[in-house]
């Protein structure tokens, strides 16, 4: 019965993702603005943020009314069926504000509790990360596994950047040194395909500070799914003090690195 529902979810995560990334694609608005803003006058909603969480929740909630809700723009609803929806309607919305393809859809689902479908649609890329608990990563039919570990000096690590100044501050400070200890540092824009991009061998690792679950759940199954590691201080899970996901062998230097310089906090 567990395989049956995780695959009943899977398909649901896949068609709404889908509907929702062709939408944002193909009617993005020439003169897209912002529609509100949250954690500061940076941290940007806009219309089609709002418009794109409404179609994924309308569609799931049609398919399964007793399911639960977590979404970035608003949607909570605690459900009875033992099953949770998390979704990012647009992670990366500064991105799309500004018409760069770094941006996607992220739709995980929980069952009591534990992440066990994620998908990730990125649709100027035309890709669909998708995995189910147990059944490995795919990106369309093939088969993701994470890149071979190189030594810590030769790692290209992504990360990213929260919107509130003292953060900023904080995190540059551990970028400074951590940049002189790695191959290069990239700035994508959007958690969940960063994810991906370790779980297809693009990344050798990544981390964040201040990353809510609907940046990370999709994402994080993910990667783990293609076998990377991931978490956040050492002996702790990933969560929004700290987000860490990385080839084994990258993964233990990196998380000790970013314990020494910080990371964790402010």
């Amino acid at each position: 019965m567990t395989d049956q529902l995780e695959n009943e979810l899977l398909d649901l995560a896949l068609e709404a993702a889908r509907r929702a990334g062709a939408m944002l694609r193909d009617g993005r608005p020439a003169d897209l603005g912002v529609a509100a803003t949250k954690t500061s006058a940076i941290d940007v909603v806009t219309e089609m943020d709002l418009a794109s969480e409404k179609l994924i929740t309308g569609y799931l909630a049609e398919a399964r009314p007793d399911d639960g809700f977590l979404g970035e723009e608003g949607a909570s609803i605690a459900g009875s069926s033992g099953v949770r929806w998390i979704i990012d309607p647009i992670d990366g919305t500064v991105n799309y504000l500004y018409g760069l393809p770094s941006w996607a859809v992220s739709i995980a689902a929980e069952i009591d509790g534990e992440t066990a479908v994620g998908v990730v649609e990125v649709p100027e890329r035309g890709e669909t990360f998708r995995a189910v608990r147990g059944e490995g990563a795919y990106l369309g039919e093939q088969r993701l596994r994470h890149r071979s570990a190189p030594p810590l000096a030769q790692a290209l690590v992504g990360t990213g950047f929260g919107y509130v100044t003292e953060r900023r501050a904080a995190q540059a400070e551990t970028l400074r040194g951590l940049l002189p200890q790695v191959r290069d540092i990239r700035r994508g824009g959007s958690a969940a395909i960063d994810l991906c991009d370790v779980a297809c061998g693009r990344l050798d690792g990544y981390y964040e500070r201040g990353l809510n679950p609907w940046d990370y759940a999709a994402g994080e199954l993910i990667a783990r799914e293609a076998g990377a590691l991931t978490g956040g201080r050492p002996a702790e899970p990933l969560s929004h003090e700290l987000a860490v996901a990385a080839s084994p062998g990258v993964f233990e230097q990196l998380q000790a690195l970013l314990e020494d310089l910080g990371a964790w906090h402010d």
